[in-house]
């Protein structure tokens, strides 16, 4: 799809591809990520070629390779923090971005957008706290401000989700009172408040030093376990080959080689992900 146009005329069918568009999925359960023949280029630099990758529902995805190599701009592509030139994206079959009328794709007005990408929760590098908000006002805001929750109701949420990434006592600490840890804990704890259908996280250890990426990384071997589906970008290989069900090396904005952590991490097929290892074990 061109992000500058206003529509733009839906893909072929991919049946043939090897993408499971088709495949159904067991009942009750949402959070399918499907991603199509994606292109993204900022001027005459391709950042994503061709990437195409199917998430079913529950699973959880770790998307590695070296800085550059396109990791955050896929992930950020997901939840239409990005717009791309080609391809599709979408959440259980819908559009965060888009909405389709009759074989046209048509843009949606930010509004729309806004409540549609509450399906996808985002965990960012340096945590985006609001540094005038306390902990527990950062996770309350967004149902309050998007769901017209109440105060009392979304606060309650929000203690609870304290307590479950071990925070309960620094409710009412603001974000420069808080270690880089504690303050990435709180941010997961807000991805959460609006009980998202997926998880995304872009490097969530990078900016911690590193005896505090331990109680990161246990909050979301938490998660790992829930049933939510969970793409994780992220140089920790050994947390991805412990958690992830599915690993994806991209290099250049390609795919070069995905598949389960034990073949990719242990026996990688393509010579650039054994480079990659080399370099980061």
């Amino acid at each position: 799809m061109n992000a500058s146009a206003q529509t733009a005329s839906l893909p072929p069918s991919f049946d043939e591809s090897g993408a499971t568009l088709g495949r159904a999925r067991p009942a009750g359960t949402t959070g399918l990520v499907e991603i199509r023949g994606v292109f993204k280029s900022y001027g005459a630099h391709e950042v994503l070629h061709d990437i195409s990758l199917t998430v079913e529902p529950g699973r959880v995805v770790a998307l590695l390779g070296r800085s550059g190599s396109g990791k955050s701009t896929l992930l950020r592509a997901i939840n239409h923090l990005e717009t791309i030139d080609r391809g599709e994206i979408t959440i259980d079959g819908e559009f965060i971005g888009y909405e389709i009328r009759g074989d046209r794709l048509h843009e949606l007005p930010e509004k729309k957008v806004l409540q549609r990408r509450t399906r996808v929760g985002m965990v960012f590098q340096n945590f985006n706290l609001f540094p005038h908000l306390t902990a527990l006002e950062n996770i309350a805001e967004a149902p309050i401000a998007l769901r017209r929750e109440g105060r009392e109701a979304a606060q309650e949420r929000a203690l609870r989700l304290l307590e479950r990434v071990g925070l309960s006592d620094r409710a009412g600490h603001y974000p420069r009172q808080l270690s880089g840890g504690q303050q990435q804990r709180v941010a997961i704890a807000r991805a959460l408040a609006l009980e998202p259908d997926v998880l995304l996280f872009d490097e969530p250890t990078s900016a911690l030093d590193p005896e505090l990426v331990g109680e990161v990384l246990d909050v979301i071997r938490d998660l790992a376990r829930s049933g939510t589906t969970l793409i994780i970008v992220t140089h920790e290989i050994g947390f991805a080959a412990e958690v992830a069900d599915h690993v994806v090396f991209l290099d250049h904005g390609r795919v070069v080689e995905e598949g389960q952590p034990r073949q990719v991490l242990r026996s990688p097929r393509h010579p650039r992900t054994q480079e990659f290892l080399d370099k980061v074990l």
